[in-house]
C-alpha cells in the first residue's frame, strides 16, 4: 500500500472482530496472522470482498466468561487494513494486517450462523477514539525521546537502531503522536508486556502515551546499565560475576 495513501473508515458500519489472547495491533503497525478457523476464514473472506478492515481486539481476562465460544473483549480495539494476503489450497489464509486507528466498541453484535448468510464472527459497531489532548505541546516529550534514542545504550538495540533507521529521512516532519507509535512498535520488540501494549493502546492522551514510552525507555537503559557494570570482558567464556 502506497503510504501517502488514505485509508476511509465507514464507522456507519459493523466491523468484523478478529480477538486474539496476548497480540495487540497499534496504528501504523503490520501484524502478520495467520487465519485457520473456519469462522475466521469466513471473515476473511467477507471482507476481502469489502473494506478489507477488521477490529483487532484483545481479550478481558478479568471479567468472567459465561460463554466459552465468545469470552468477553475489552473495549478498545485497533482497526486495521488488511495490506496483502495469500489464500492457500485448503482455505487457510496468511494475512498482513496493517493498524489504522484505535477505536471504541459502541455495540456487539454476535455470530448468526442461523441466518441464510450467517455470520460465524462477531462483529462491532465502533467510533473512532478522540486524542484526549488534541493540542497539547509534546516537545518536550519529543526531545527527551530523541536524546534516549541517541543514548550509548540504547543505541546499541537492534530494534533501536531499526527505528532510527526508519525515521532518519522524516523524523522532523512525522507529527510527535505519530513518532510515539513508530517507536512504540520497536520498544515492544524488544519487552513482551501485555499491560504496556494494552495501555499504549487504550491510552486516549497522546501525552500520557508519550510518558509511558519515556519510563519504558529509561527502564530498559537503567537495565542495560546494570547488565553493563556487571560484565567482565576477562572473565572466562561463560562465566558472569554477580
Amino acid at each position: 500500500m502506497n503510504e501517502q495513501e488514505t485509508i476511509r473508515v465507514n464507522f456507519g458500519k459493523a466491523h468484523p472482530v478478529f480477538p486474539l489472547n496476548g497480540v495487540t495491533l497499534l496504528p501504523h503497525a503490520i501484524a502478520a496472522l495467520y487465519i485457520f478457523e473456519p469462522r475466521y476464514r469466513q471473515m476473511i473472506q467477507d471482507v476481502l470482498d469489502t473494506s478489507g478492515q477488521i477490529a483487532m481486539a484483545t481479550y478481558d481476562e478479568s471479567t468472567p466468561s459465561d460463554d466459552e465460544s465468545m469470552p468477553p473483549i475489552r473495549p478498545v480495539v485497533c482497526l486495521g487494513q488488511v495490506v496483502q494476503h495469500e489464500k492457500h489450497p485448503d482455505g487457510t489464509y496468511h494475512v498482513f494486517l496493517q493498524g489504522v486507528c484505535r477505536a471504541e466498541i459502541v455495540e456487539e453484535i454476535a455470530p448468526d450462523p442461523e441466518m441464510v448468510d450467517g455470520k460465524l464472527y462477531r462483529r462491532a459497531v465502533l467510533q473512532p477514539m478522540r486524542e484526549a489532548d488534541d493540542d497539547a505541546d509534546l516537545a518536550g516529550q519529543r526531545e527527551t525521546l530523541s536524546d534516549l534514542l541517541e543514548s550509548q545504550r540504547l543505541s546499541s538495540l537492534p530494534a533501536v537502531q531499526q527505528v532510527k533507521k526508519q525515521l532518519s529521512s522524516g523524523f522532523e516532519m512525522l507529527p510527535t503522536p505519530v513518532l510515539m507509535d513508530v517507536v512504540a512498535l520497536s520498544l515492544l520488540s524488544v519487552v513482551d508486556e501485555k499491560k504496556l501494549r494494552h495501555a499504549l493502546l487504550e491510552e486516549p492522551s497522546s501525552v500520557k502515551r508519550a510518558d509511558l514510552m519515556i519510563r519504558e525507555l529509561r527502564r530498559i537503559d537503567s537495565t542495560l546499565r546494570v547488565a553493563e557494570l556487571q560484565f567482565d570482558p576477562e572473565a572466562p567464556k561463560g562465566i558472569s560475576w554477580n
